[in-house]
Order: structure tokens, then sequence, then C-alpha cells
């Protein structure tokens, strides 16, 4: 059963794939609502923080993962599955992780924006890189003719658009955006996991089907994901307070842009598609999960 995995293409009509689009957008809309050109002027006066955030995210999580999949060796549309959450920014719920965990929000807000426009560059990049390196993977992308610059142009309107368009708002209007920011937040990412439960309805059976078949590599990876955050952040140095924020930012992946690259590049291929819905699912439990653990002790630095 679990060798069909690779034949199986899971249906999402274009109509669903614009409304992701769309709800995607709003999210990041909503969480550009906290932001200001001075969050960033911040960030790089003391870079220290940003560029762990980065590193873990962009370099450490996609190497870890290349290795995971080297050494389980999964089928390969699974492998690409793997490859492709890595290479994404870091999920917009991890904000909301990360204040129930007494992290830095600041620092996560702000990791969450920048990651996001480090994936114009960055998650076409890392997909072409370490998927080229695994020769199931390598098959899967030469067949597909993934295009980079497509994969860029994607994420810059859904992701980065709306990101300018939230800060402009919040620093023309910042009366509006003080009552929207927070009810739209709830909003958006209840209508954001209503929509994607909604999407995978029309192929449950499938997604039930295959769901075990990837469910423990998903936990694995999520936990490597965690702990590279964790690692990366203990080893330059900072604080329980900003440490909080990496690991949660590392472990928590946009898997909505996941689904819409799998979607829109590789046709609804079944192992990928089911490995970003579970991801989409699984982080949420063990994000907060780790958060109440974490608030057990106040970091210093947390108000």
């Amino acid at each position: 059963m679990v060798e069909d995995i690779d034949a199986v293409v899971l249906n999402f009509s274009s109509t669903s794939l614009n409304i992701l689009n769309l709800v995607l957008a709003i999210v990041m809309f909503s969480i550009a609502l906290e932001l200001k050109p001075s969050d960033f002027q911040r960030l790089f006066r003391a870079p220290k923080a940003l560029m762990t955030g980065v590193v873990s995210q962009f370099i450490l999580l996609p190497a870890l993962t290349f290795c995971l999949v080297v050494v389980t060796n999964p089928q390969p549309s699974i492998a690409l599955g793997l490859i492709l959450v890595s290479a994404c920014p870091g999920g917009n719920i991890s904000n909301f992780i990360t204040h129930r965990a007494g992290g830095n929000s600041a620092l996560s807000v702000s990791l969450t924006a920048f990651s996001t426009v480090a994936a114009i560059f960055l998650t076409p990049a890392n997909i072409a890189f370490w998927g080229s390196l695994y020769g199931p993977t390598r098959a899967i992308l030469r067949e597909t003719a993934i295009d980079p610059m497509s994969v860029a142009i994607t994420v810059g309107l859904m992701l980065v658009l709306p990101l300018c368009l939230g800060m402009l708002l919040n620093v023309k209007r910042p009366d509006i955006t003080a009552r929207l920011r927070t009810p739209l937040q709830y909003v958006s990412m209840g209508i954001f996991i209503t929509f994607v439960v909604l999407a995978l309805a029309s192929n449950w059976q499938l997604f039930l089907q295959y769901a075990t078949a990837v469910a423990a590599l998903v936990f694995l990876h999520n936990a490597l994901a965690l702990a590279a955050g964790y690692t990366a952040a203990t080893f330059a140095g900072l604080s329980v307070f900003d440490r909080r924020s990496i690991t949660i930012e590392t472990g928590i992946q946009n898997s909505g842009l996941g689904l819409i690259l799998i979607f829109g590049f590789f046709n609804g291929l079944g192992g990928m598609a089911v490995v970003a819905a579970f991801w989409g699912m699984w982080h949420i439990l063990s994000g907060i999960f780790l958060a109440g653990m974490m608030s057990r002790t106040t970091a210093p630095g947390y108000s």
C-alpha cells in the first residue's frame, strides 16, 4: 500500500487553491498588523537572535531533514514532502504558541516576517538543492520541472505583499490595527484550519489510508525541527526568553504554503500532500504541548 503513494494524486480544484491562497494571505496580513519598520531596525541593530533563527530555519533544519531522508529512505514523494516542508518559512501560528510559551513574542513575529521575505529566495533554493542531492527526489524534480522563479513569485504575492500592506496600515492607521489585530488573528487562523479540513474532506479516505505511512516520520521530523531551534539558540548563547521563540519558530512550519506549492507545482502528489497535511495538524498539537511545558517556568525578560 505504501508503495502506491507515489502514484496517488489528491484532488484539489483550482478554485480551492485560489481560496487557500487568499486565506493564507489574510493570515499573513493579520500578523503584519503587529509590525512596524522599526521592529526590523531593532533586529538589525542586535542581529544575533535574528541570524540564529534564520540559520536554524533555512540551513540547519533542511540539512537535518536531508539526513533523516537518507537514513530512513522513505518513498520518494514522502521524502520530497519532508524536504519541501523544511524549506518553508515559520508557520503563522508560531506567534500565538510563542506567546503561550512565555517566549519573546516580538522576536517571533519579526522572525516570521523576516523568514517570509527570505523565503522568496530560500524556499525554492532549498527545495532545488536538497531535493537534487537525493536520487529518488531528484527524479521527481526533473519530471515536474519546477521553476524556482515561479515559486518565488507565488511566495511573494501570497505572503510578502499582505505583509507589506499590513505593516503600512499599522504605520498609517494604528487606531484601526489596534482594533483589528487580535480578532483578525483568531478569525483568520480559524478560517485557515477550517478550510484545510474541508479541502481534505474530498480526499479523506486517501488521507486516512496513507497517513499511517508518514505519521512516525512527521513526529520525528517535527522533533528534529524543535531540537534544531533549541540547539542553535543554546549554542548562540541566547537567553531563555529568545530561545523559546527560536525553538518554536523552527518547529512550526508554514505547511499551508507547503500545500499550495504541492498542489500548484507538483499536481497534488500523494506522499507530499499527506506529509504537509499531517504536519499541519501535528505541529499545532506538539507546539501547544511544548508551550504548556515551557510556560510552567517564567523566562527572564517575559512580562
